[in-house]
């Protein structure tokens, strides 16, 4: 998308919406305070607000928009969240039209607030925090209308209904939404919440939704932050050090500023040693040029002398080394849980199984690299970008920029995924330094290269895991040691939680099930920036204890599904303290289990080299197993049959959590078949996708075949909760094809040299 100033599209919609507001339009939605005034800003345009939150507009020819407040990363908020809305406001979908609203930022006499509510997107949360309040608004505006209608016909309002967006009398008459908008925006809104409608009145939640802009993402028309451009903007790329928390030594640009289009050099300070990662990630050098061509070419042409930082000795090698130095010594643990007595357990064992397992740094190379467009003025920013937390970023650039938060602008769009990429926004902070630096607009441009080199990469660890058992091979201890690089390494925002955060959850499964259990945290020390990765601590955790159960079952010689099972017993609900509870559902974790089960034909034994496996996890409030048939050819693995049973409580879009089924079956799979973040001499190894290979088609499964599992729960997300149950089900397959058991990740060529 070239620049909007000109653009006589733009110009003529603008028009058209501000007169339809002149006319009458119902702005109502998520009320954050009496008499806020508020707006629905559809593609620059403002119009006069009701005392009333921005999610619905209603015009007088009965259509209706509504606000889309997530950011949108491939998840389906921008569908699924409307969706709410439009099924307590009583209008027919087909009807409907949806715009991306912006970051709702807005300071009130009570303090800072945002108007539309949570807007960023992670942990799988815009479900479970949109699913009352979205639908209040909804019939909140639903109510409106009927007062409207109530007082246009004499008639009182709870003797009539809606359907469609038309309100209707005991004798058949109707008057359309678009009719009563100008009475009803007049109205005052309830002084209490409107009821909601009970499930089984339910015409839009629940139904199969195809996805809002579906058309204009395969026509190549979508906007991703990538795509905005301001016509006066200058480009930036950075050159980064490659050492972690190293610097600059030595600089000569003479040779870039020569490049036809560079217009400045700019050295970029990042944070020192020690310091927090909460803005600019690494120190570096800035090129600016009138276009991404001209500044990549000065980026080329600089001389750099780079200095090693403090972790200049730090490699793959080392940090393995470590871990397995600490599990050794078993002197320096953090206790994270501790139930009933393991070392009397071990005593009295008849058998232990021991098993270790190893998780490599992981990048999100997300296909839409991290970009920013901004501008920033001496009292105004207006920045475009790919976010998931657009809080943060308002947060980084008043700190950078000194311009209050009510004067950020921050225009949200169609992100080319997040995985936790976009939880960090070191991307804006380097905008932002650069645009003020530079007096003009800047679109940032990061390459394939800048991103997988510089990330907040998934932690590296290792998992010790032993079982103990008695004389009729039932479990009676557990223990799940775990050394691996903390997630909360430089992490302002996770300077209180507990060391073993991002790497253990003290109450994932086994835990409530086996009496004697002990799960423990070591500390590998390493410079490497970590974050979020999608299904953050449960892709950590899942492939170890999932792995290790089968590795049990094995030895025991009993089936895997049924062990399972056996350890999680009767449907009952368990304490749960961390994200994703209050309790753990062991009848639903059962259910996934079975239903994966089932439709991979589980009771059938495979013949000849073909293999079945199977896995499952509790992952933020959702419930989701995986089955695989396989086998290996050549030392590769080919998936023949690929399952997920997910249990995210009640389902707002059906084809919405199929896709998230989907896409993050594949992901796992890409991710255990090929990807690791390796470390030598104190830098990333990896730089692109031909060291960091994503899943090739030809690898991937013809078919993932997803069961949604029906619920009357309250609903979970989505996005995440396929993902961690994807690699131990895989590599269970793996091992029940070939005898082969993979304990380090990725699979890579492990089987080729074994086969």
């Amino acid at each position: 998308m070239r620049s909007n100033r000109n653009d006589p599209d733009l110009a003529r919609r603008k028009f058209l919406f501000v007169g339809a507001a002149a006319s009458g339009a119902l702005l109502v939605g998520w009320r954050v305070g009496r008499a806020q005034a508020s707006a629905l800003p559809y593609l620059g345009a403002r119009f006069d607000a009701q005392p009333l939150g921005a999610f619905i507009r209603i015009e007088k020819n009965g259509d209706v928009i509504i606000g889309a407040r997530g950011c949108e990363i491939g998840q389906g908020v921008k569908t699924s969240l409307p969706m709410l809305i439009a099924e307590e406001l009583d209008v027919d979908w087909s009807h409907v039209r949806v715009e991306q609203l912006p970051y709702g930022y807005v300071d009130t006499d009570q303090g800072p607030s945002n108007k539309y509510g949570s807007q960023g997107a992670g942990g799988s949360d815009n479900i479970p925090s949109a699913w009352k309040d979205l639908r209040q608004a909804g019939a909140t505006a639903r109510w409106l209308l009927l007062v409207a209608a109530s007082a246009q016909w004499n008639i009182p309002a709870g003797q009539l209904h809606t359907e469609a967006g038309n309100v209707i009398a005991p004798d058949g008459s109707r008057l359309s939404y678009g009719a009563l908008v100008a009475t009803a925006a007049a109205l005052d809104p309830p002084k209490e919440p409107v009821a909601l409608k009970k499930p089984e009145d339910f015409k839009i939640v629940g139904k199969p939704t195809r996805t809002v802009d579906a058309r204009e993402i395969v026509t190549g028309q979508a906007t991703f932050g990538i795509d905005a451009y301001f016509a006066d903007a200058l480009f930036a790329v950075i050159a980064r050090c490659p050492y972690l928390d190293g610097s600059i030594d030595k600089l000569d640009d003479a040779d870039a500023r020569k490049v036809p289009g560079v217009k400045d050099v700019i050295r970029l300070a990042g944070p020192k040693p020690e310091e927090a990662f909460d803005g600019v990630l690494a120190n570096g050098v800035v090129v600016l040029a009138t276009s991404t061509w001209a500044a990549l070419k000065g980026r080329e042409s600089l001389k750099i002398e780079w200095k090693p930082g403090p972790w200049a000795n730090e490699s793959s090698v080392t940090l393995a080394a470590r871990a397995a130095e600490l599990l050794k010594s078993d002197d320096a643990g953090v206790g994270v849980r501790g139930d009933g007595d393991l070392p009397k357990a071990r005593k009295q064992a008849k058998k232990t199984v021991a098993a270790r397992y190893t998780m490599p740094f992981l990048a999100h190379a997300t296909m839409e690299p991290p970009n920013a467009l901004i501008s920033v003025e001496k009292d105004k920013v207006v920045l475009i970008a790919s976010l998931q937390s657009p809080s943060g970023a308002s947060q980084i650039i008043n700190r950078i920029t000194g311009v209050a938060r009510d004067k950020i602008e921050i225009r949200l769009v169609r992100a080319g995924g997040g995985f936790g990429r976009r939880l960090k926004n070191d991307f804006v902070a380097e905008a932002a330094t650069i645009g003020k630096a530079a007096g003009k607009p800047v679109k940032l441009i990061w390459a394939r290269e800048d991103d997988i080199q510089h990330d907040f990469y998934r932690p590296f660890g290792v998992h010790d895991m032993l079982a103990t058992l008695d004389r009729k091979n039932e479990i009676t201890g557990w223990s799940q040691r775990c050394a691996a690089t903390p997630r909360n390494y430089r992490d302002a925002g996770m300077k209180d939680e507990p060391i073993w955060t991002g790497c253990l959850v003290p109450d994932d499964f086994p835990a409530n099930l086996i009496a004697n259990l002990q799960k423990s945290f070591y500390t590998v020390d390493s410079g490497m920036p970590r974050g979020w990765w999608r299904g953050p601590v449960h892709t950590f955790g899942a492939f170890a204890v999932e792995s290790f159960i089968d590795e049990i079952a094995h030895e025991i010689k009993q089936d895997p599904l049924a062990l399972r099972l056996k350890l999680l017993g009767e449907a009952r609900e368990l304490p749960y303290k961390d994200y994703g509870g209050p309790v753990f559902d062991t009848g639903r974790m059962a259910g996934v289990l079975k239903a994966a089960a089932f439709k991979i034909g589980w009771e059938h034994r495979r013949e000849g080299d073909r293999g079945l496996g199977i896995a499952g996890h509790f992952t933020f409030g959702g419930y989701a197993a995986h089955a695989f048939e396989v086998s290996a050819i050549d030392g590769n693995v080919v998936i023949h049959r690929a399952v997920c049973a997910i249990d995210v409580g009640r389902v707002v879009n059906p084809l919405g959590v199929e896709a998230q089924a989907m896409g993050a079956t594949i992901d796992g799979i890409s991710t255990a078949l090929n990807l690791a973040v390796t470390l030598k001499d104190g830098k990333v190894q990896q730089s692109n996708f031909s060291d960091y290979p994503l899943l090739h088609m030809g690898r991937a499964p013809i078919e993932v075949e997803v069961v949604i599992m029906p619920s009357d729960k309250e609903p979970s997300g989505a996005g995440e909760m396929g993902i961690p149950s994807a690699a131990p089900a895989l590599t269970n397959a793996v091992f029940a094809a070939t005898a082969y058991r993979i304990r380090e990740l990725p699979i890579g060529d492990q089987l080729r040299r074994i086969l």
